[in-house]
């Protein structure tokens, strides 16, 4: 329970669902409630496949090109050091997603996979955070913990948005900008322990 606490409160901070409810109301803005419904519920469904694939493969693929998990690391939390950065200065969606890639997407008629699920709320900050656990706890049973933490974390994201247009009341621009910044807070924490633990992985390889 400790871990699976520990890796949804780490993935849910790098992830932040909640930032992604502006864009989101804004890319299904002429939707039909059952259309949003829908949406939400494939950008969810897509979230969970992204990040799980990632997680069960992510060492092979690293394998595949020669790079090591402690470099991994390393450059991992790099990119959640900087998301930690725009969450504090509540410029997350610009970050991940650009004014080329909004635009293509308000002409899109499906916006669950790309933007919203990749590379909204899936990007290299959760991939690499992901397959850092998977190699970090290597017992079976704690991997299947974290694939069971991903599915939450889906179901959550899943409830965000569908709900994102009374949330989107209820908290504001001023309330999700504030909740961003706490995030951005945890999540700096994350990205510098990240790379002083691959810095530290790094050394010891090459000494």
């Amino acid at each position: 329970m400790t871990l699976a606490i520990t890796i949804l409160a780490s993935l849910f901070s790098v992830v932040n669902p909640l930032g992604a409810i502006p864009m989101f109301l804004s890319l299904t803005g002429d939707y039909t409630p059952e259309e949003r419904n829908k949406t939400s519920l494939l950008t969810s469904i897509y979230f969970v496949l992204i990040l799980m694939s990632f997680f069960w493969l992510g060492t092979y693929i690293l394998s595949f090109f020669g790079v090591s998990i402690a470099a991994l690391r390393g450059a991992g939390g790099l990119v959640i050091l900087l998301s930690g950065f725009a969450l504090l200065n509540g410029k997350m969606t610009q970050r991940r997603m650009g004014d080329k890639v909004k635009q293509e997407a308000l002409e899109k008629e499906d916006v669950s996979f790309t933007p919203m699920a990749m590379p909204m709320l899936s990007g290299p900050g959760s991939i690499s955070l992901l397959i850092g656990f998977f190699s970090a706890y290597p017992d079976l049973e704690n991997k299947l913990i974290i694939a069971g933490v991903i599915i939450v974390m889906g179901f959550i994201i899943y409830s965000i948005l569908r709900f994102s247009p009374i949330l989107f009341r209820v908290l504001g621009r001023s309330g999700l900008k504030a909740v961003a910044r706490i995030m951005g807070f945890i999540v700096l924490a994350i990205g510098i322990e990240y790379i002083v633990s691959g810095t530290i992985e790094l050394v010891k390889l090459h000494w």
